[in-house]
């Protein structure tokens, strides 16, 4: 049977003073070398930060993912391989879409064992969360806004009354500024009114 091929990713940013990418390699070869994969390929981003949209060997490490190249990622921790709680739920759940294992080294988590996998739902389960959390604030604050007689959303479509009001006092000469004032309407509703 041949070994599982691993990819393995390691990244550490600027603001990672001091820090040296062999420290998360060295720990990741031991491991692999330990549980038997055979390495496809180090995947190292140096200098960048995990906030950043992109990052050129994590790219190409999902890349790589996708075409089915690798069998496993291994990571040395989680705040290395996802930019937020979102970006991490996300890759993780393409990462088990593509029937494809992850390990991360410190957290001692490993998506490859029923545990693992447990952990990955409990993971989405808070994802879930938060996005539920997030959607009951914005609703409130809709209907708090609402309460106090904010218009919220597009315009409605000119009322027919309001479309015969406007060109009736058109008709009698009224300036479109005058007609404006008048009916508390913008000058261009009232261009647009007269266009129909």
């Amino acid at each position: 049977m041949k070994p599982e091929k691993v990819g393995i990713y390691a990244r550490v940013s600027t603001s990672d003073k001091g820090q040296d990418v062999e420290l998360q390699l060295c720990d990741l070869r031991t491991y692999a070398d330990a549980r038997g994969w055979e390495v496809f390929k180090e995947y190292v981003d140096v200098g960048q930060s995990g906030s950043k949209e992109q990052r050129p060997a994590f790219n190409q490490l999902m890349e790589d993912a996708r075409k089915r190249k690798i069998d496993i990622i291994l990571v040395w921790r989680l705040d290395r391989f996802g930019r937020s709680l979102k970006h991490l739920i996300v890759s993780l759940d393409e990462l088990k879409t593509l029937g494809l294992g992850f390990v991360s080294f410190k957290e001692s988590i490993d998506f490859t064992t029923a545990t693992g996998r447990l952990m990955l739902h409990l993971l989405g389960a808070f994802a879930e969360f938060e996005k539920e959390i997030i959607r009951e604030r914005v609703k409130a604050g809709v209907a708090h806004a609402r309460a106090k007689g904010k218009r919220l959303g597009r315009r409605p479509l000119i009322d027919e009354r309001l479309l015969g009001t406007i060109k009736d006092r058109r008709d009698k000469g009224i300036s479109i500024r005058g007609i404006s004032k008048e009916l508390g309407v913008s000058k261009s509703l009232v261009h647009k009114s007269l266009q129909i």
